[in-house]
């Protein structure tokens, strides 16, 4: 593609059902209502559109309970990936789609689906850092290493109509050597899909991702849901949901509270021009590394 500016969508939103629903009517109320944010996001001018973590449902793994078995589905033969493949193709955009993937009966992961501009299904990233850790109230916390298998498909980035895309995960954050993988792989931009709520991680959330942009010299979308998810009101999903670019500068935000299409622009010039700044791939001793994997043998 010769324009090298591409408009980006962010989509962040409430999940609207009580949890004690059944996982149908999670899933059902939950697509329904992004496809509207998705056909919003283009209207909006959006090229490239992520939605959050599991976006088809609350974020269940607050508790654990085997009912959410239930929301897995195989990608990309499963429904969800079919409608969105449709819809990618009408619209003519580059979508994200976090679904709990199914592989084979039993074992799951934390996956994110990446389609095409004309349909086509490009591949999955899966979560490889699962956090298992009481975070609230009444037991409550991010209980995912009940849910999912740990990711074993690499750091791919996605050559897609629009630009190089990787993906990250919510906690995956918080680990800077597949970010650092991503950059080497050839991303553009990365996305990173999150359900994470106010107390101890908040303040890491306009620091850490800026900082990978910064040390990788690409874009890095970061998304969060808002409100809170009943009956556990384990805290609140404080959004902000954001694009911020290869120079740590915000170019886009979101509102801490309410559903919102949040739209940037990437510019690929500026990776270039940041990159032939601080030439930090150039300058990497990856032969003197080795003791990054060493030392956790």
């Amino acid at each position: 593609m010769t324009n090298n500016k591409v408009k980006i969508g962010l989509i962040q939103a409430h999940h609207d059902v009580d949890g004690g629903e059944p996982v149908s009517v999670h899933k059902r109320a939950a697509i329904e209502k992004h496809l509207g944010l998705i056909r919003d996001a283009s209207q909006k001018g959006a090229q490239m559109i992520c939605l959050q973590e599991l976006f088809y449902g609350p974020y269940f793994c607050t508790e654990q309970n085997a009912k959410w078995y239930e929301a897995t589905e195989h990608i990309p033969d499963g429904e969800t990936t079919h409608v969105m493949r449709e819809l990618a193709r009408e619209l003519g955009v580059v979508l994200i789609v976090p679904m709990y993937e199914e592989e084979i009966r039993g074992v799951y992961y934390n996956t994110a689906a990446v389609i095409d501009a004309d349909g086509t299904y490009l591949g999955k990233y899966r979560k490889h850092h699962l956090p298992q850790v009481q975070a609230g109230p009444a037991g409550c916390g991010f209980w995912e290493k009940y849910y999912f298998k740990p990711g074993n498909s690499g750091y791919p980035v996605f050559d897609t109509a629009y630009g190089k895309v990787g993906v990250y995960i919510c906690y995956d954050r918080h680990f800077p050597e597949g970010a650092r993988l991503l950059g080497l792989n050839g991303a553009d931009i990365v996305f990173n899909p999150s359900a994470t709520v106010a107390g101890l991680s908040e303040y890491l959330w306009k620091l850490e991702q800026p900082a990978h942009a910064v040390a990788n010299g690409y874009y890095v979308a970061a998304i969060n849901r808002v409100g809170y998810e009943t009956p556990w009101n384990m805290g609140e999903f404080y959004g902000q949901s954001y694009l911020v670019n290869p120079r740590g500068e915000f170019v886009a935000m979101g509102s801490r509270d309410k559903d919102e299409v949040v739209i940037g622009e990437m510019d690929r010039d500026v990776i270039t021009e940041v990159r032939n700044i601080w030439q930090f791939y150039r300058d990497r001793r990856p032969e003197s590394y080795d003791a990054l994997v060493e030392l956790t043998k």
